[in-house]
């Protein structure tokens, strides 16, 4: 009983999203502009002196480049689009009236939110996987021709390879837990462009502030930025400008951040009028 009822929420959710254009285009954004960073970042960079050939990146007398992160890197940029989306989610609905519909429909709020997690969540997991695997795919010929070649040190990345694998798949999670944040802040705020301001300004400020502070407190902020820190599950080749953090640990910090703003989200739809 409980089961269908759930699947009804589900349906329910995904119907309402599948009916807007503005899904489907951000959806598609997502895919677009993390490959035009992507592209940018691969055609960029290159490697400058040879380096033992079969090495392992960051080895002494092997290059550092972590050509599995730079060719991820354009995640970053198709982020904005998944925040927008996820907003978009909820708010369009106080915007228009229907989130009242919504819940004469479900009065278990609860209920109501949960669903939007999951379709949120699933959507936004599917738009980061299909970005990943598109930039990986794109960005690894690029760099080859570049130089990142085993005669320099850097072997052919496959997917088969746990360390690519984890980069790839745990970027389709960042997505979906950026998604996540991005729908709590939208259910706290009721409002589209306070929303998408709110989540850039909470990925992006601590983000910059990392590159500019000092030492010590640089570190801090990227420990703890929700952007420097999830994106570490992307790192590949450890570095001394690497964000000071393990690679699940700073995915691990993503998913604090999006968990809180979820349960601030139904304390809030539980305690306040539509």
């Amino acid at each position: 009983m409980m089961a269908g009822r759930a699947g009804r929420v589900l349906r329910a959710e995904l119907t309402k999203l599948r009916s807007l254009p503005s899904t489907r285009w951000a959806l598609l954004a997502t895919v677009g502009l993390t490959l035009v960073l992507s592209y940018t970042v691969a055609v960029s960079v290159d490697t400058a002196g040879p380096a033992a050939p079969g090495c392992t990146p960051g080895a002494p007398g092997c290059g550092d480049e972590d050509v599995i992160l730079n060719g991820l890197s354009g995640i970053a940029f198709g982020q904005i689009a998944v925040v927008a989306f996820a907003a978009l989610a909820i708010t369009g609905e106080y915007a228009t009236g229907t989130i009242r519909t919504t819940l004469t429909a479900i009065p278990r709020r609860a209920r109501v939110l949960a669903g939007k997690i999951a379709v949120v969540g699933g959507l936004g997991l599917l738009a980061g996987l299909v970005a990943a695997l598109a930039a990986f795919f794109v960005s690894q010929p690029l760099m080859h021709g570049n130089g990142f070649v085993p005669e320099q040190g850097y072997p052919i990345a496959s997917l088969t390879d746990e360390p690519v694998a984890r980069a790839v798949i745990g970027s389709g999670f960042y997505v979906a837990l950026i998604g996540l944040l991005s729908l709590g802040i939208g259910v706290i705020l009721r409002h589209t462009a306070a929303a998408i301001t709110t989540v850039l300004g909470l990925l992006f400020v601590p983000f910059i502030m990392g590159l500019v502070l000092p030492e010590s407190p640089r570190e801090l902020f990227q420990q703890y930025s929700p952007m420097s820190a999830g994106m570490a599950i992307q790192r590949t080749v450890e570095r001394v400008d690497s964000v000071p953090i393990g690679v699940w640990a700073g995915l691990g910090v993503l998913a604090c951040y999006a968990a809180a703003a979820l349960l601030a989200a139904f304390v809030v739809l539980r305690l306040r009028d539509a």
